[in-house]
């Protein structure tokens, strides 16, 4: 399956994007390592990213929808991937329309996790409070300050991605205050409930739901 999943930070994207992913048997896809993969690779888009990178400028859209493609073109992802944090924006999203069309991949679903914004402040003080008591790093920005304003860059920029792609007919959206595990049965119970049918299915089968 071919799949995007959305949510605000400290939604579980991550946690659920790693479930489905080991369940379905496709990779999960962060823009972050497939950049980093291609600029250690030295493939064309890595190198223009390289670039981007040592000036200190954000990578463009373009060379981001082109090292998606470059990366769901390996074997690795022939049947299926489950992009993580990409796209973020209503530009970045009309860009990998574009560019799937014209390879000929379609997506299968666009999962989004709602949440309520007052209970992921305390998501991230746990998760922060967790990582201290185990000894490892808490990452930088789970703080206070610092989710109010990734909340608001969810809310102008990629909040309105849900609206796209409910407009497309792929938008499957589940509660994800709940436990975690019940979170992941509702994401494949939605991927089951609006599976193609089979004549159209090339890679799903009935274990991956079982």
């Amino acid at each position: 399956m071919r799949l995007i999943i959305l949510g605000p930070p400290g939604a579980g994207k991550g946690t659920q994007a790693t479930r489905l992913a080991e369940r379905l048997g496709v990779p999960q896809l962060s823009t972050g390592d497939m950049l980093r993969a291609a600029v250690t690779k030295g493939s064309p888009v890595g190198l223009a990213a390289r670039d981007f990178i040592a000036r200190g400028e954000l990578v463009s859209d373009d060379i981001v929808v082109n090292c998606v493609l470059e990366r769901i073109a390996e074997p690795g992802a022939a049947s299926g991937f489950i992009l993580d944090g990409f796209p973020r924006t209503l530009g970045q999203a009309r860009a990998l329309d574009e560019a799937l069309e014209q390879a000929r991949i379609e997506l299968d679903a666009v999962l989004e996790l709602k949440v309520v914004e007052s209970v992921l402040l305390d998501r991230i003080i746990y998760r922060a409070r967790e990582a201290k008591a185990a000894g490892l790093p808490v990452r930088a920005d789970d703080n206070p300050e610092a989710l109010k304003v990734r909340l608001e860059a969810y809310r102008t920029q990629t909040q309105p991605l849900a609206d796209y792609y409910r407009t497309a007919g792929l938008l499957r959206t589940v509660d994800g205050l709940r436990p975690i595990d019940q979170v992941t049965s509702s994401l494949l119970a939605e991927l089951r409930l609006h599976r193609k049918p089979e004549s159209e299915q090339t890679s799903l089968s009935r274990a991956e739901f079982e």
